[in-house]
C-alpha cells in the first residue's frame, strides 16, 4: 500500500501550489486518487483532494500530517486528470479547477441523507398470514402495508409502533442512504416509443452509431448543422439509446437551465430512472444525491447545463452539447472554461463520440469538426417567410406592420413569439432640464427601470434603487424615460391585445426561480391561443406546434457592440427565433425590426442563409486573425483604485515575451462592483506557447500585486 498521499489544498490563492505530502494511516478507509479528504493545512482544517500517490515523501514521515476525515464524495481518477488539465489550459490553479468538479454541496458539509428503513420479515409475513397471532388492528395495517410496499422509511408510518414490532422479530429496521430526487416536471411533448427517421436523420445517425461501435476512438467530434425543427434531439436520443445498449454513459449538455426541464422529460419517458439532472436551481441536498447516483452506476445519462460536463460517469461513451453556438457555455468564474472545449477534451480522454448540434453553429465549429447536415425540417414543413421592418424614424417600439399581424393573430385564435433582448420597462432614466443620468454607484452603467416593482436596478451588480420623483441635481420633475425592455412590450400587448381569451406571457430573467419559468413555459403551450414575450431565453431549443408568429424588436441591438462575435450573434439570433414558428401545420411569419435593416447579419437570417453568412464570416476572420485563425485571451486586473489595476496590466504585458503574441492594451473597462478594471487583450496563432506564457507572467506578478488589492483572471477564449 501506498505511504504517502499527495494532496491539493482547496486554496483560492495563487500563492500557494500544491500538492502537498500527507501521511495515510492504514487504520483509515481506503485512499485513493480522487480520495476528498478533510486535512489540516496552514494552521486550519481544509479539504483536499488527492492527487496522486507515493511510497515515499522527501520529508521525513514523523513530520507529515494525517488527514482526518475521508469524505463519502470521492472523485472518479479521470475527473482529476481533467481538473489538471483545465488549471493548465485557462491559465487557473488546480484548486480552482477541482473545487468545479466536486460532488456539489461537499464543501457546505451536504452528506448523504439516512433514513430509517422499516422491512417485513419472514416471522412477521407469517404472522400477517395467521389469523390467530396476536396483533392489534393498527400492527396488522402496517404489517399489511409493508408486505405491499417496502422496504418503507419508518417515519412515514409510525416509528415507535415499528419498533415494537422489531422487537417481537417481525419487521426489520436499518438505517440507509436515502436518496433526495428533484420533482419531476411534465413540460412539452415526449414519445416513449421512437418515431420513423426520416431519410435525412438515417443518413447523419448512421456515422455517429459507427463512431459508438468503435468506441469513439481517434473519431472526429460531429457537429449537427440542422435548421430548426429538423429532429435534432431524435438523432441525441437515439445515439443516447446505442451508448447505454453498449454498456457506456452520456452527458446531455443544453445551454440554460430553463431548457432543462423540457429536455429532461424527453429523455426520462425514453429512458426512465437511468437519467439524472445537475444543475444550480436544485436544491443542495438533491444535487448531492443526483451526483451520488451518477458515480456509482445508478443513474447512467446526465442532462444539465454546462456543469454537467462534470458528472462522475464511469464509462463515459457520449456527449452531446445541444445548440452548441450559445455563449452561456462559457462559465464566468475562475477557470473561465467553456464547457464545449472541456466536452472536446474530455471525449477524447474518455473514448467518447461527441456531437455538437446547432441551427447555428459557431464558424470555429464548422472550421473545425466533421459536419453532418439535416437541411429540412421534419415532414418538409416549410421554414418561415421573414420580413424586414424598416424603423428608422419610428417612435413606438412596435411597427404598424406588427401591430396589425398581432391583431390579425388574436382575431385567429393563434400564437407568437416577441423577442426584445432587454429586460425592464425603459434602459435608462435622465432629466430634462439638466441631463443627469442616473447610474449604478458600484458600477459606470446606467440603472434600469422596472416599472412593476418600482425600483431602478443594475443588471450587473444587482444594485436597486427606488424610482426618483425628481432629479437629485436640479430638482426637476421632468424625468425621461428612454428606450423599451420585455416588461414594457408585455404592457402594451396587453393594453392592445389583452384580455381572458387571448393571454400575454413574459419570460426573462425576472421570472427569477426555475419553476416559475417553467410554469410560464407551461401555461403558453397549454393556452390555446396568446403571445410569449420574452428576452433571448423564448428563442432557445423550445417546441411550440402552433406559434405561427415570431417578431423580433431591436434586431441590430446586438450589432452595436465593439465585438467580432456581433455580427454572429444577430444572426443567431433572428434565426432561433424564426425557428420558433411554423413548426406545426401552419404557415409561420417572422417580423424583424431593426434601425438596421442592409445589415450583412440581417440580410443572411432573412434568407435562411447559414451556409453564406458562415463563408463569409470565416473569409473576414481569416483576414483579421480572429478565432478560429487566432486565440484571443484576456486579462482583467481590478482594483479599488485605478492606479494598481493599470500598473498590475503593464507589469504583466512587459513579462510577456516581445517576440510571442500580439498585446493589446492596457485599457480601460467600465467599473464593475465597485472595482477599477484594466485590461490586456493578446491576439496569438500557437495558442499553447500563449497560454504558457501568459501562465508564467501572470504567476509572476500574482504574490505581489495581491499585497495591493489587485485581482488578476484570465480569460481564454473570451466570449
Amino acid at each position: 500500500m501506498p505511504a504517502i498521499a499527495r494532496v491539493q489544498p482547496l486554496t483560492r490563492t495563487r500563492a500557494v501550489r500544491g500538492p502537498f505530502d500527507y501521511r495515510i494511516d492504514p487504520a483509515q478507509e481506503p485512499i485513493g486518487v480522487g480520495s476528498v479528504l478533510r486535512i489540516p493545512f496552514g494552521g486550519r482544517r481544509t479539504l483536499g483532494v488527492v492527487v496522486a500517490l507515493a511510497a515515499e515523501s522527501e520529508v521525513p514521515a514523523e513530520r507529515l500530517a494525517v488527514p482526518e476525515e475521508v469524505l463519502d464524495a470521492s472523485l472518479p481518477p479521470d475527473l482529476v486528470g481533467l481538473a489538471e488539465w483545465m488549471a493548465r489550459e485557462y491559465c487557473s490553479t488546480e484548486a480552482r479547477a477541482l473545487s468545479l468538479v466536486l460532488a456539489p454541496g461537499t464543501a457546505e458539509g451536504v452528506r448523504a441523507r439516512r433514513v430509517l428503513v422499516a422491512e417485513l420479515t419472514a416471522d412477521g409475513a407469517a404472522a400477517l398470514a395467521d389469523p390467530g397471532m396476536s396483533l392489534t388492528a393498527g400492527q396488522r395495517a402496517l404489517l399489511t402495508r409493508l408486505a405491499e410496499q417496502a422496504p418503507a422509511v419508518a417515519a412515514s408510518l409510525g416509528t415507535p409502533a415499528l419498533r415494537r414490532l422489531e422487537r417481537r422479530g417481525l419487521v426489520t429496521l436499518q438505517s440507509r442512504v436515502h436518496g433526495r430526487r428533484p420533482v419531476e416536471r411534465r413540460l412539452g411533448s415526449a414519445e416513449a416509443v421512437a418515431p420513423p427517421l426520416t431519410a435525412d436523420q438515417a443518413d447523419v445517425l448512421a456515422p455517429i452509431l459507427d463512431a459508438l461501435r468503435r468506441g469513439g476512438a481517434a473519431g472526429e467530434p460531429f457537429l449537427l448543422h440542422g435548421v430548426t425543427g429538423s429532429g435534432k434531439t431524435e438523432i441525441y436520443l437515439r445515439a443516447v439509446q446505442a451508448a447505454l445498449q453498449a454498456g457506456r454513459t452520456a452527458i446531455v449538455l443544453v445551454p440554460e437551465i430553463a431548457l432543462t426541464p423540457q429536455v429532461l422529460w424527453r429523455f426520462q419517458v425514453r429512458f426512465g430512472d437511468v437519467v439524472a439532472v445537475l444543475h444550480s436551481a436544485l436544491g443542495a441536498g438533491e444535487r448531492h444525491d443526483e451526483w451520488l447516483r451518477l458515480r456509482d452506476g445508478r443513474a447512467r445519462v446526465c442532462v444539465g447545463p454546462r456543469s454537467a460536463i462534470f458528472a462522475p460517469l464511469p464509462d463515459l461513451g457520449l456527449i452531446i452539447v445541444d445548440e452548441e453556438h450559445e455563449s452561456s457555455y462559457k462559465h464566468e468564474g475562475d477557470p473561465r472554461y467553456d464547457a464545449r472545449s472541456v466536452a472536446s477534451e474530455r471525449a477524447r480522454r474518455s473514448g467518447a463520440v461527441l456531437v455538437a448540434g446547432s441551427a447555428t453553429p459557431r464558424p470555429e465549429s464548422i472550421h473545425t469538426m466533421l459536419r453532418l447536415r439535416l437541411p429540412r425540417r421534419v415532414d418538409h414543413r416549410p421554414m418561415p417567410h421573414v420580413e424586414v421592418l424598416d424603423m428608422r424614424g419610428a417612435r413606438e417600439p412596435l411597427h404598424p406592420d406588427t401591430r396589425m399581424a398581432l391583431a390579425d393573430l388574436r382575431r385567429a385564435g393563434g400564437k407568437a413569439i416577441v423577442l426584445l433582448n432587454r429586460r425592464g420597462w425603459s434602459n435608462f432614466l435622465s432629466c430634462r432640464s439638466c441631463g443627469h443620468v442616473w447610474l449604478c454607484p458600484d458600477c459606470e452603467v446606467a440603472l434600469v427601470l422596472h416599472r412593476q416593482g418600482g425600483y431602478m436596478a443594475c443588471h450587473h451588480c444587482g444594485h436597486r434603487e427606488r424610482v426618483p420623483e425628481r432629479c437629485g441635481e436640479c430638482g426637476s420633475v421632468t424625468v425621461a424615460r428612454h428606450g423599451a425592455g420585455t416588461e414594457r412590450i408585455e404592457y402594451e400587448l396587453r393594453q392592445a391585445l389583452g384580455g381572458d381569451g387571448f393571454p400575454v406571457f413574459r419570460l426573462d430573467a425576472d421570472a427569477a426561480t426555475l419553476e416559475r419559468r417553467a410554469g410560464i413555459l407551461q401555461s403558453f403551450a397549454g393556452a390555446p391561443c396568446g403571445v410569449l414575450v420574452g428576452t433571448q431565453m423564448v428563442a432557445k431549443g423550445h417546441d411550440f406546434p402552433d406559434v405561427t408568429l415570431g417578431v423580433v424588436l431591436d434586431a441590430d441591438q446586438t450589432l452595436r457592440f465593439p465585438d467580432f462575435r456581433a455580427e454572429e450573434r444577430t444572426f443567431a439570433l433572428i434565426t432561433q427565433l424564426a425557428g420558433r414558428t411554423g413548426r406545426g401545420t401552419g404557415a409561420g411569419r417572422v417580423l424583424v425590426q431593426t434601425l438596421a435593416p442592409d445589415a450583412r447579419a440581417i440580410a443572411y437570417a432573412t434568407r435562411h442563409d447559414s451556409d453564406g453568412f458562415v463563408a463569409d464570416e470565416l473569409r473576414r476572420r481569416e483576414i483579421l486573425s480572429y478565432p478560429p485563425y487566432a486565440t484571443l485571451i484576456r486579462i482583467i486586473c481590478s482594483a479599488v483604485e485605478e492606479g494598481p489595476a493599470v500598473s498590475a496590466a503593464t507589469e504583466i504585458a512587459r513579462r510577456l515575451p516581445p517576440s510571442g503574441p500580439t498585446v493589446l492594451g492596457p485599457a480601460p473597462l467600465f467599473r464593475l462592483r465597485g472595482r477599477a478594471r484594466s485590461q490586456l487583450v493578446i491576439k496569438a496563432s500557437d495558442r499553447a506557447a500563449a497560454i504558457v506564457a501568459i501562465n508564467t507572467a501572470v504567476d509572476g506578478v500574482a504574490p505581489g500585486v495581491a499585497r495591493h488589492g489587485v485581482n488578476v483572471s484570465v480569460d481564454v477564449d473570451p466570449q
